[in-house]
């Protein structure tokens, strides 16, 4: 098994806001990420998938078109834009980075080619702050 993994960045805004909650009580649990008027990250996207190289090419998958479908089904649904508001499959769902990373998973697995499966989405919120998916 041979494991291959593609970086990404992007930029986005958010908050974690429960509607159910008392804004009093958003705000312990959340503290400044239920700000009003939002906050954003700068996320790294790490995504790795896995399966056996092509005996022809020596490729897991063509990079460059694990780039391209990595960009049409995530980087240009969420860069620079509001998660909460912009961003189809996050509709409905507490926009935490736990969420994303599932949302993310599931936006990339139905287009990869059937040698290949993901391995993981390891996303980074910050620095020091990271999530991993390994699917369901």
């Amino acid at each position: 098994m041979v494991y291959l993994t593609r970086l990404e960045h992007f930029n986005a805004a958010h908050k974690l806001y429960n509607p159910g909650w008392s804004k009093e009580q958003n705000d312990m649990v959340f503290g400044v990420c239920a700000n009003e008027n939002w906050h954003g990250h700068n996320y790294d996207l790490y995504v790795t998938i896995k399966g056996e190289p092509n005996p022809d090419t020596g490729f897991l998958m063509d990079v460059k078109k694990l780039k391209i479908l990595i960009k049409e089904q995530v980087i240009n649904k969420v860069d620079h834009k509001n998660l909460n508001l912009d961003v189809d499959f996050m509709q409905g769902k507490m926009c935490s980075t736990e969420n994303l990373a599932m949302g993310i998973w599931q936006q990339l697995q139905p287009h990869l080619p059937p040698q290949v499966s993901l391995h993981c989405i390891k996303l980074y919120e910050t620095a020091r702050i990271y999530v991993e998916y390994f699917g369901d």
